[in-house]
């Protein structure tokens, strides 16, 4: 589990097919090295993935992670290459503080940016997202997008928008984002559970 809170952005360094559909990411990142097991879990942009080794080159870390053809298909993690930055999250630890929301790391799919308006500071952004998610997202909810845990504003069909604050614009890679950009998406696990008990049997 995480919370949505990106503690680091991480660099692609290596991207390379090791077996059918099953493709090997190495990332750098600042994280200390003696503090990543192998089997450990690390959200990037939102994609938990584990850890199957790990080492320090030339002074920075890095881990590497194996991505099958499911998290290739449904997540942005197919378009990843060489030098692509990603949002990273450790897991959650008994008694870590909760600061975002309950985020299990299963991305459902991916949104597009439909808009972007720089405010000063700030800026907000209109995402468009799939049809068979976009019911799962209100307003006042919460949203994790590559990552990170947001507050949605207003939602009008499939569309919905984000007010991104400065600290969270300058310490992940949402600061870059531009119209027509794709993002990994989960939604909120109550929203999920609450319109799974509310189906019919």
């Amino acid at each position: 589990m995480f919370t949505g809170i990106v503690t680091d952005v991480g660099e692609v360094t290596d991207v390379r097919d090791t077996a059918r559909d099953l493709r090997r990411l190495t990332i750098a990142c600042r994280y200390d090295r003696a503090t990543i097991a192998d089997g450990a879990s690390i959200a990037c942009n939102g994609v938990c993935l584990t850890v199957v080794a790990a080492g320090v080159d030339r002074g920075r870390t890095w881990f590497s992670a194996d991505a099958a053809a499911e998290t290739l298909a449904v997540t942005t993690a197919g378009q990843w290459r060489q030098g692509t930055r990603l949002n990273l999250e450790r897991s959650l630890r008994i008694g870590d503080e909760l600061s975002g929301h309950l985020v299990a790391g299963h991305v459902d799919g991916t949104a597009g940016v439909a808009a972007r308006e720089d405010l000063t500071g700030m800026a907000r952004l209109a995402f468009a997202a799939p049809p068979q998610l976009s019911r799962f997202i209100a307003a006042k909810g919460s949203v994790a997008l590559d990552g990170v845990s947001l507050t949605v504003n207003t939602v009008t069909g499939v569309r919905f928008d984000v007010l991104v604050i400065p600290h969270t614009l300058q310490v992940t890679t949402l600061g870059a984002l531009t119209a027509g950009d794709r993002v990994n998406i989960e939604i909120d696990l109550m929203a999920r559970y609450a319109a799974r008990l509310t189906e019919r049997p």
